[in-house]
């Protein structure tokens, strides 16, 4: 079967077992794109005869081998696809304790595929980290409702153990899995840069027809009408709220912000809405793009608009973007 090169290797478990470490070390060193030093390759080297050794007993799936995260520009140590089930595994060789930072990183790069990965929204994800010289710890497997379990503590001598203790648990709960090339095949899906999004907001489309992700135009659709109920309740009120919006890098925080910007711009009820940055190349940049799309849009419709009329502060167009309190 041909698979989608996503990762520097990648291959049936049970092909993985039966191939030499040094045939797996020259694929992986002709695939990287930099020099490989001795540690990375050291790395590498304990990595595949670590998995060799402990996926003996689990036969059937597929392993990834610096698997690709578009998205964030990294790479996962490896991917394990086994019934249905993607376990993410991030190795520190030689570290002797599960350090917050290292829990972070494989919890981030489970979160991107997730959130981002077409293919991985409904799955189950198993974060694993692997610090070699640490003290095996007794687990839990207990995923939440978004079906990514808390990161399980690993020195790697336990990771057949693991692996069959998340299998037992939940791999017997998927419908309708994936086969590893449907998995392969489903691409990634952020929502859009700033910048496109801004554009298509102020020409009047909608954050669920802008957004990229699936599950990305059905959260912005549910948070700006919970931010309208606010909003509305509090005019009619006469009271004053604050709402805190909060998400993954790449989620759709900001898109949401200009969402409701645009939505409650209205200059025939004296309504401003302004949406405000702390970050003065993103509101340069959204003026700079916004006033650029404006002049373009005034050729196709046979006018004249020059940059200095488009720029949003001096003209009607809502809202306008400026920097507010740091």
């Amino acid at each position: 079967m041909a698979i989608l090169n996503r990762a520097y290797y990648q291959e049936a478990i049970s092909e993985f077992l039966k191939t030499e470490s040094s045939t797996i070390i020259g694929e992986l060193v002709k695939a990287h794109s930099f020099a490989t030093d001795a540690l990375q390759k050291n790395a590498w080297i304990y990595q595949i005869n670590d998995l060799q050794q402990q996926l003996i007993h689990i036969g059937s799936g597929h392993i990834f081998f610096e698997f690709s995260i578009p998205r964030m520009g990294k790479r996962v140590d490896v991917i394990l696809f086994i019934n249905g089930v993607v376990f993410v595994l991030e190795y520190k060789v030689g570290s002797i304790s599960h350090d917050k930072q290292a829990k972070d990183q494989v919890l981030d790069y489970s979160l991107d595929l997730k959130n981002f990965h077409e293919g991985s929204h409904d799955l189950h994800i198993i974060p694993i980290l692997i610090s070699t010289k640490a003290q095996a710890l007794g687990n839990s497997v207990d995923p939440h409702l978004d079906k990514i379990v808390e990161p399980i503590l690993s020195n790697g001598s336990d990771l057949e153990q693991i692996i069959h203790q998340v299998l037992d648990k939940i791999s017997s709960t998927q419908q309708d899995q994936l086969t590893v090339q449907e998995w392969l095949d489903s691409g990634y899906k952020p929502t859009p840069t700033i910048v496109e999004a801004a554009q298509a907001l102020y020409e009047g489309h909608t954050v669920e027809n802008i957004s990229r992700s699936d599950s990305g135009a059905k959260n912005l659709r549910q948070t700006s009408e919970s931010i309208l109920e606010i909003i509305n309740h509090s005019k009619k009120n006469l009271r004053k709220s604050i709402c805190f919006i909060t998400g993954v890098p790449g989620s759709g925080k900001t898109l949401a912000g200009l969402n409701m910007a645009t939505k409650r711009f209205d200059n025939a009820s004296e309504e401003h809405a302004v949406f405000l940055s702390g970050n003065g190349p993103l509101v340069a940049v959204l003026r700079e793009a916004l006033a650029r799309n404006e002049v373009e849009r005034s050729k196709e419709k046979g006018e004249t608009v020059t940059m200095r009329q488009a720029t949003p502060h001096n003209t009607q167009m809502p809202p306008q973007t400026g920097t507010g309190p740091p």
